[in-house]
């Protein structure tokens, strides 16, 4: 079995950068693509906030480009998904859905961080048509519009009040009667008058035509009773999974289970390094993970001159 010099586990904005990167240091980097190869961008229309595109650009768009820039220097991709990785000695020893066994001399894991959802019929197809997880990629679109954040954590306090910049109006949905959020973050939520309340609700149905979200059903937790409110938009505040299943026991995580990395992009185990948002809970952003990517495929080049193998 053949080992490689680097492993880029994902893809994403992270992902590829990393892989044009190494690819053009001559390092012929394998990027294993997982189980949805592009990652989050892939699910989202407009993108407006990444550099170079005065106009705008199309998520799957720009995740296209990034991948034919990555082949044109060499990288190589596999259509499966890591299920387990041993990190234990050098070289890693990567195990795949396929049943094909990888052993690689770095890698890197741009697995990425999926967003919450409810479960509710027709989520995946209404992303980025009026549903979103992500105020900070979206909120521009909603300009004078009203629109509902489902959550009670920092998470939907935050999505809440930055709307606000944009909305007319905005309603946190929360199950509960009390908030899990910090209280600077409930203050500030609070003491916006944009932002109004739904108190013991959650959203049970999504309402939409051909254009998109019109809609959300909201039911009541202690009567049951239901209300169909029309909707602008509908954001998600209740914070991101990181992928990194595949790395139970083998490498340091925190309590949420992003990887912990020194300085970015180390982690703790020498010759792995993370990127993108499997790393970063905090700004989550195409332009941040790329970025990343960057700095770790100049780690994994300079860790391989550094430790022949």
């Amino acid at each position: 079995m053949s080992t490689r010099e680097v492993v880029i586990v994902g893809t994403g904005p992270a992902g590829f950068t990393a892989a044009l990167y190494n690819s053009r240091a001559d390092l012929a980097p394998l990027v294993i693509e997982g189980g949805l190869p592009g990652g989050q961008l892939t699910l989202t229309t407009d993108v407006d906030n990444f550099p170079g595109f005065p106009e705008g650009i199309m998520g799957p768009d720009l995740m296209e480009n990034m991948r034919k820039q990555a082949l044109r220097f060499g990288t190589e991709f596999l259509s499966t998904k890591v299920t387990h990785a041993d990190l234990s000695s050098r070289p890693f020893k990567l195990t795949c859905e396929n049943g094909d066994e990888i052993m690689t001399k770095t890698l890197i894991v741009s697995t990425g961080a999926s967003a919450k959802f409810l479960g509710l019929e027709h989520e995946a197809e209404l992303m980025g048509r009026g549903l979103s997880a992500c105020a900070t990629c979206d909120g521009f679109f909603y300009r004078d519009k009203e629109v509902y954040v489902v959550g009670g954590g920092d998470t939907a306090m935050e999505e809440a009040t930055f709307l606000t910049k944009f909305a007319k109006k905005v309603y946190i949905v929360h199950r509960r009667d009390t908030l899990r959020a910090s209280q600077p973050m409930q203050k500030r939520a609070r003491e916006n008058e944009k932002i109004e309340f739904l108190w013991n609700q959650s959203v049970v149905e999504l309402k939409y035509d051909q254009s998109g979200l019109t809609g959300i059903v909201v039911e009541n937790t202690q009567t049951n009773e239901r209300v169909e409110k029309s909707a602008d938009g509908l954001f998600y505040g209740i914070g991101h999974h990181p992928n990194t299943e595949f790395l139970a026991g083998q490498i340091e995580l925190d309590e949420h289970g992003f990887i912990k990395t020194s300085g970015h992009p180390d982690t703790n185990v020498p010759g792995v390094f993370a990127c993108g948002d499997v790393q970063d809970p905090y700004y989550r952003q195409a332009i941040t993970a790329a970025g990343s990517g960057c700095a770790a495929a100049i780690k994994a080049e300079k860790f391989l001159e550094e430790n022949p193998l």
